[in-house]
């Protein structure tokens, strides 16, 4: 897809000075995402959501199932970036809920690096040789990336094995299916390489991504926002023995008569202690309690993901990642 549709009319500008304050309460956060995300399904000709199996984008993925049920919209596709390092229980629970809420799922793989770690055996850390990759491969790391080594660790979380996992996985999965909107969970405060986006992003740039639109319902919910909508809205509506009078489980452990993990559209990492899931290598938990319990004003979100390290983000967002 080396050309833009003309015909997509979205205002770039919304969301522009914007933070998650603009948006007071609950209802006005919920409210702009529907919004937004009924925009995206009406106008795009085929829009993707990414859903990683975390908070964030699985929140973005009840949105599009609630608002194209209502509406009348076919639901989109939603793509899984496979970057091979990943905690099994993300995946199962990824795979259940898109059976549960009826949505084709679709893995974005670099099945040229994959091909090579499987082949020699290789862990997590290991090196990889930039000369036994693809040209298409190759192109990245040393024409877009400037990587100059002859080798590169096997790890999701740094500069070129992010790039060649996630990026370039995604970016191929675009030009493969032809997905002219790609609907992402990402917010304002998650990270500061993201607190200037929009609602709707442009990514036209053909030498970078093949051109499309990053559409973005949940920018203005913030971290507690995103755990009163699962616990206020999503659970009670999902789960038919769940109350709906704002109860909020302490653990496991204390999920009401009847209801069991497995009912919840929660990842169960999230129940663990875990409060960013990243990958199975690099992400780390601080504490047992689950993540909606923990000090969510008083801490940092990701400070247990080496990506956000040594000023990563920026440098690969402006590559595509998302």
């Amino acid at each position: 897809m080396s050309d833009f549709p003309a015909d997509i009319d979205v205002d770039y500008a919304d969301g522009e000075n914007e933070d998650p304050a603009d948006y007071p309460s609950l209802q006005h956060k919920i409210e702009k995402a529907v919004e937004v995300t009924r925009q995206g399904l009406e106008q795009y000709d085929t829009p993707a959501v990414m859903w990683t199996g975390g908070k964030d984008s699985t929140l973005t993925v009840y949105f599009i199932n609630e608002v194209a049920e209502e509406f009348g919209y076919e639901k989109p596709t939603a793509v899984f970036i496979d970057h091979f390092q990943h905690f099994d229980a993300i995946t199962d629970f990824v795979e259940h809920w898109a059976d549960a809420w009826d949505i084709d799922l679709v893995y974005a793989r670099n099945d040229d690096v994959g091909a090579y770690v499987d082949e020699h055996g290789l862990e997590p850390g290991d090196d990889v040789p930039v000369a036994e990759l693809s040209a298409h491969n190759q192109h990245h790391v040393r024409e877009i990336l400037e990587y100059e080594e002859d080798t590169f660790p096997f790890l999701l979380d740094t500069y070129v094995g992010n790039h060649l996992l996630k990026t370039v996985a995604l970016n191929d999965a675009l030009e493969t299916h032809g997905i002219d909107g790609v609907i992402s969970g990402v917010r304002w405060d998650e990270q500061e390489a993201r607190a200037d986006e929009t609602f709707f992003s442009p990514r036209h740039d053909p030498d970078l991504f093949p051109p499309h639109d990053r559409i973005q319902p949940i920018l203005q919910f913030d971290e507690r926002d995103v755990w009163d909508a699962f616990w206020q809205v999503v659970v009670p509506e999902t789960v038919a023995a769940f109350p709906d009078d704002g109860y909020v489980p302490e653990s496991a452990d204390d999920l009401p008569d009847g209801v069991s993990q497995d009912d919840i559209p929660i990842s169960p990492k999230y129940f663990a202690g875990f409060r960013s899931l990243g990958s199975e290598v690099s992400t780390e938990k601080t504490t047992e309690k689950p993540a909606w319990q923990q000090d969510l004003e008083g801490t940092t979100e990701r400070a247990g993901r080496a990506q956000d390290k040594e000023d990563l983000m920026e440098r690969l967002r402006d590559l595509g990642y998302m």
